[in-house]
């Protein structure tokens, strides 16, 4: 199975370098990668310098550089004009897989009726015990969630059945709808690890958490719900799935909280027709 890898970098200096050796170590037996495209776009720090870098002794790495940040949608949509292969992989550029990642995340695919695939994001421990938690709990859910209808984000697989996607803040679930439509199926890879680093501050969390909200209703109107919008079958998971209000009652209070306060927000950026296009970063997930 030949497979291109897309990995759409902004100022990804602290990670990328480390991403690509780890995407270029993947132990495969079925998969063949033959190709790694990196679009950095509008990136000021040393983004492509560390791209060519790697390029000028790895053939398979590849380097689209945009001048001007124009949003990861439009970014992917270079990839997908640029990559050869008839699967295609999209991995988030502030993240590192696991060994054998990109073969279990693979694998699926050989069946005719399945169009996407979608990995399974691990937490990297920092000091912050409270940041800790919050990470655990919130991938907890989305694995649980994932185990019962896959969601996508982070790193996914898919057939190259699409040439182009809309502008969209939730580009993962974006490409899933157009997936669907094509009448294939989608599943979740749970042996797809990949190392993720979660906000390490309320700022960033609340920021990545309305954005993705408001691109999710956004979807919604389109006539597609992901997974995570059932608020009934999260309170369930929460509690017939995890022991996370047993571990901390407080930090699981809080937690909820802030999951309630970065929807409410993206609920007022849908109807107030904020575009998250082009996001804000979140700077805290960024130093591995």
């Amino acid at each position: 199975m030949d497979v291109s890898i897309g990995v759409m970098a902004y100022n990804e200096e602290g990670n990328i370098n480390s991403l690509l050796n780890a995407l270029l170590r993947q132990e495969t037996k079925q998969v063949f990668i033959k190709e790694i495209i990196v679009v950095s776009s509008g990136s000021t720090d040393n983004t492509c310098k560390i791209v060519k870098s790697v390029a000028s002794k790895e053939k398979k790495v590849k380097l689209i550089e945009e001048k001007t940040r124009k949003g990861k949608s439009h970014a992917i949509n270079l990839f997908l004009k640029k990559a050869k292969s008839d699967i295609l992989i999209l991995i988030s550029a502030d993240t590192i897989p696991e060994k054998q990642a990109i073969e279990n995340l693979c694998k699926p695919l050989k069946n005719k009726s399945i169009g996407i695939v979608g990995g399974k994001p691990l937490p990297i421990k920092t000091n912050k015990k409270f940041f800790n938690f919050l990470s655990s709990f919130l991938w907890q859910i989305h694995h649980e969630i994932a185990l019962l209808k896959p969601k996508f984000g982070e790193l996914i697989a898919f057939k190259k059945v699409i040439s182009s996607i809309p502008s969209t803040s939730v580009d993962e679930e974006e490409i899933a709808s157009l997936i669907f439509k094509k009448k294939f199926q989608g599943v979740y890879s749970p042996k797809a690890k990949i190392l993720n680093k979660g906000p390490q501050n309320i700022s960033d969390f609340l920021s990545q958490r309305r954005r993705i909200f408001a691109g999710h209703l956004s979807l919604r109107k389109k006539e597609y719900t992901p997974t995570t919008m059932n608020l009934f079958l999260i309170i369930k998971i929460i509690f017939l799935k995890t022991n996370f209000f047993w571990k901390n009652p407080i930090y699981f209070i809080f937690a909820c909280l802030l999951e309630i306060v970065g929807r409410l927000l993206g609920v007022v950026d849908f109807y107030l027709k904020k575009q998250h296009v082009i996001w804000k970063i979140a700077r805290s997930t960024k130093k591995f």
